[in-house]
């Protein structure tokens, strides 16, 4: 039902701005049915590639993952701008009729801002945001210790090897003493990592201590058992409703995405544990965050939000969740919620930032 209902949504908006689009051109056929072609190929190659990608070759699937899934948030904003449009029209607070119809100064008027908009997001996006922040253990940890710690890596045909190398090269640089994820790693499908060795270059990360990770909700889309064994066979520690204690000095708990209505609870996973060192824990979603009170938690990591990627979804992930985006303190201990050094579809952010954090434990 939810898949249908976000069908009928997509599609219904994609009408409504191809509708629009088609009457803003000016009169001339082929213009108009080549805005039309281009629009509806978009449109079916959003929902070709993520249901049936793994089913064309390698690089025809990221072509069309990379057109549909930009012209998603393309569309939205397109559709945004005619509602305004609309809203003048109807109400003749301004004379944009003229404009809206079979008009050269509106359609490139159109163009140009549209262009504007997602040529500076996606100079946003690739410019990554340094994040650093100090939490004090109390005397818990016997020496200071560098972390960087990252989520929503989003792994697959969108995000390739190359990009993904300058992510490792710029967390190498921090000479971390270990390396956190939070989820998502992978985005929807294992298939482009194993045809084109992203597990080499997940080898590459450098940290004292490893890499550790939890489980996203993509891995699960991807096929959790798979997608685990994959990051396993990549040097990457995955923690699913699991605790390991690092160097003898502290804990980091993996907990399994909510995906799994069946995972521990918070509680489960702490109780017994030496309460004279500090606690990390690794929660893809920034849920249940009650749990965390009395638990002796340090810091919990999170991710999943994106903080929307684009506004206004950015207004809805802030409505969601307690915190969609950045530090929490909640009795004592510390919640970040991370962007996502990655992104879902579309290499675009619009009021948002793609990040990574390095945390330095006192």
């Amino acid at each position: 039902m939810f898949m249908i209902v976000m069908f009928a949504a997509i599609a219904g908006l994609n009408a409504y701005v191809l509708y629009r689009v088609w009457n803003m051109l000016p009169p001339v056929v082929w213009l108009r049915w080549a805005a039309l072609a281009v629009g509806v190929l978009a449109f079916v190659s959003f929902f070709a590639s993520v249901l049936m990608g793994d089913g064309f070759p390698l690089g025809l699937t990221t072509v069309m993952y990379k057109l549909g899934t930009s012209w998603f948030f393309i569309a939205l904003y397109m559709a945004m701008m005619f509602l305004v449009l609309d809203l003048f029209r109807v109400t003749h607070l301004l004379p944009v009729g003229k404009f809206m119809y079979g008009s050269w100064s509106g359609a490139i008027g159109m163009a140009v801002v549209t262009i504007v908009i997602f040529g500076a997001g996606n100079i946003n996006y690739h410019n990554k945001r340094r994040v650093e922040i100090t939490i004090d253990t109390h005397g818990k940890l016997a020496r200071p210790m560098k972390i960087v710690a990252m989520s929503d890596l989003h792994l697959g045909y969108g995000i390739g090897n190359g990009e993904f190398a300058r992510w490792v090269g710029k967390v190498n640089a921090e000479k971390p003493d270990i390396i956190l994820i939070p989820g998502d790693v992978i985005d929807n499908s294992l298939t482009p990592l194993v045809e084109t060795g992203t597990a080499g270059v997940l080898r590459r990360f450098n940290a004292k201590y490893g890499v550790w990770a939890s489980p996203g909700n993509h891995e699960y889309i991807s096929g959790v058992g798979e997608s685990l064994d994959f990051l396993h066979s990549a040097g990457v520690n995955v923690l699913r409703d699991s605790v390991a204690l690092v160097d003898s000095s502290l804990y980091v708990v993996g907990r399994d995405d909510m995906t799994n209505r069946g995972r521990k609870r918070l509680g489960d996973l702490t109780t017994g544990l030496d309460g004279d060192k500090p606690v990390i824990v690794l929660d893809h979603q920034p849920v249940e965050l009650g749990q965390l009170i009395g638990s002796g938690v340090t810091l919990q990591l999170s991710g999943h939000t994106h903080r929307g990627q684009v506004w206004p979804i950015s207004w809805i992930t802030d409505a969601i969740f307690e915190r969609s985006h950045g530090l929490l303190e909640k009795d004592g201990t510390y919640v970040y919620v991370s962007s996502g050094m990655g992104i879902w579809g579309g290499k675009f952010r619009i009021g948002t930032r793609s990040e990574y954090v390095v945390i330095n434990l006192k």
